[in-house]
């Protein structure tokens, strides 16, 4: 049924899980999967209101440590996958929205699936602090799996 699944992962411990559980239910499908990593420029992270020269890194050095954690995520997944006996590629982008980027990589590799992992966060907290899985499944043409990963407690 699907064939190439794209699995976007931030790094988190949580996203790690997700990430674990997408490969699982990609070898149980036969299907090949693409790791994906969404950076916001160093501009959306300091605004736009001249606050740059607040903070002790350039957009160069951010930029660098941004693809340096982005290798490492995504080696995760890729190590993960060979493991499992999974074929898999990577991408690491950039975009001032996450679920925008998401999508774009979507469509551009030609996946027919996205697993992405959800903290279920519900009422204030998700309006609060917004959910790039929600917005994934708004904007997503196609279908979109989403894993409730499990907090330790």
């Amino acid at each position: 049924m699907f064939k190439k699944i794209l699995i976007p992962t931030d790094g988190s411990k949580l996203s790690v899980q997700a990430a674990n559980a997408g490969v699982i239910f990609a070898k149980s499908l036969g299907a090949e999967v693409v790791a994906l990593f969404v950076g916001q420029p160093f501009a959306a992270t300091v605004g736009f209101d001249g606050m740059a020269a607040a903070y002790a890194i350039s957009d160069e050095d951010y930029e660098k440590a941004t693809a340096d954690q982005a290798r490492q995520y995504l080696q995760s997944v890729l190590d993960r996958a060979e493991t499992a006996g999974v074929k898999a590629t990577s991408e690491a982008l950039t975009n001032f929205n996450v679920a925008d980027g998401i999508i774009d990589a979507y469509k551009e590799h030609g996946c027919d699936l996205i697993f992405i992992g959800s903290h279920g966060r519900s009422g204030l907290s998700r309006l609060l602090l917004g959910s790039v899985t929600a917005k994934v499944l708004s904007l997503s043409p196609g279908p979109v799996l989403v894993y409730r990963v499990k907090e330790d407690s």
